[in-house]
């Protein structure tokens, strides 16, 4: 079987605009859920979110890229030509590269303005390249056109795992043989106003802070940004000197065939259970554990359960960091591949941040307020969404 490794990593979230940033971010345990920033703001009940701030797209896409592109595709575009500066990637006739970016809610932001300008404000047109920018599938386009790929190119949603499902499929089309190399990752940008009051529905949302696996959790925090990855097939990335960040060893994806909300624990269970066995190794082998860890009490009580059961009595350490970058759905699962890599290459562990008082039904070392040194040779992304769809990723050091 063909060996898929990442040689390039790309990011824009709440935390920094570049991968070097966010992982000094992480690192420190810096927070970036603040006070939102809209209109109509004072009409929401929840009103904070880890949001991309001193963005500027101007600065880094070209003037046709600007107008037919929502935020969600700006993001990723920046992260793709981040990522494929520091592969080296050299794309050719790109028949055999290709994109895969999950999204949750696509261009969100330009929907939600069409409806404002229609319904609100009794305008009887939208612009023009209002669908160009909504569609899901608009970043991985974007991306095709930008760097020449002709292989695979499409979107790819399944709620909050999303990013870690296009990692993993990209993962399988280069083992298969079906591409060279591929840009996989996750792009969101649903914090606006229709996108929030949506979320305010469902009543998981934390009006204070996300504080994963504590005791005092009250809720999930919104964020919104992108992560994207160069993924190659090894022997052709070692061939070029190629940086290798590390490897990508296995990967599951499950679901709970269940209930569309509520977590199961025998779907993330099975997740892991399989990504290990894909992976070919023991569960003991695991130094770290990204968790998807969203603050809510099913969420986080379901997935420690589900740590025990796969990992025994003596689990790795376990961190959400999503206390700190926010909960970025469709691209949440591709910034948290960032603070497995941050344990991968520099043996840190994030750090999961607000934590106040355990939980008994959340019995994990989950690296409390602070970071901690740690020599880690694998770790593992755990992603689990609404609808019951569950994608585990297994990372190694190269």
């Amino acid at each position: 079987m063909r060996r898929v490794v990442v040689t390039g990593a790309g990011t824009v979230n709440a935390l920094a605009h570049d991968v070097s940033g966010t992982l000094a971010a992480l690192a420190a345990g810096r927070c970036g859920i603040a006070p939102l920033q809209m209109q109509d703001v004072e009409r929401l009940s929840v009103r904070i979110g880890a949001a991309v701030t001193g963005w500027d797209a101007a600065q880094h896409l070209t003037r046709a890229q600007l107008a037919s592109t929502d935020r969600f595709a700006q993001f990723a575009l920046v992260a793709a030509a981040q990522a494929m500066a520091q592969s080296g990637l050299e794309v050719g006739q790109g028949h055999d590269c290709g994109a895969i970016i999950g999204t949750s809610g696509g261009g969100l932001g330009t929907s939600d303005a069409a409806y404002r300008a229609v319904y609100a404000e009794g305008k009887n047109r939208v612009a023009p390249l209002t669908v160009p920018k909504l569609m899901p599938n608009a970043a991985a386009g974007q991306m095709s056109m930008a760097y020449g790929l002709r292989g695979p190119v499409f979107a790819l949603s399944s709620a909050c795992a999303s990013g870690n499902h296009a990692i993993g499929l990209a993962c399988h089309l280069i083992r298969s043989g079906a591409a060279r190399a591929m840009l996989a990752g996750g792009a969101e940008a649903m914090l606006c106003f229709g996108g929030i009051k949506a979320w305010e529905g469902l009543r998981v949302m934390s009006e204070r802070a996300c504080r994963p696996f504590s005791l005092t959790r009250d809720g999930m925090v919104q964020g919104e940004g992108a992560a994207v990855f160069v993924l190659e097939e090894r022997e052709a990335a070692l061939a070029r000197g190629a940086p290798i960040l590390a490897e990508v060893i296995g990967f599951a994806m499950t679901s709970d065939a269940g209930d569309l909300v509520a977590p199961s624990q025998s779907g993330a269970e099975q997740a892991m259970r399989a990504a290990l066995a894909d992976a070919g190794i023991s569960p003991e082998t695991v130094g770290y554990i990204n968790a998807h860890g969203t603050g809510t009490a099913a969420n986080d009580r379901t997935e420690a359960a589900a740590i025990r059961a796969v990992f025994g009595t003596a689990p790795p350490p376990v961190s959400s960091t999503k206390a700190m970058h926010g909960h970025a759905m469709g691209a949440t699962g591709a910034i948290e591949v960032l603070a497995c890599l941050l344990a991968l290459q520099d043996g840190v562990l994030p750090p999961t941040i607000g934590f106040e008082a355990q939980d008994p039904d959340c019995d994990l070392d989950v690296v409390p307020n602070v970071a901690r040194k740690a020599e880690v040779g694998v770790a593992v992304s755990n992603s689990f969404a609404f609808g019951g769809l569950n994608a585990v990723l297994v990372l190694a050091r190269p």
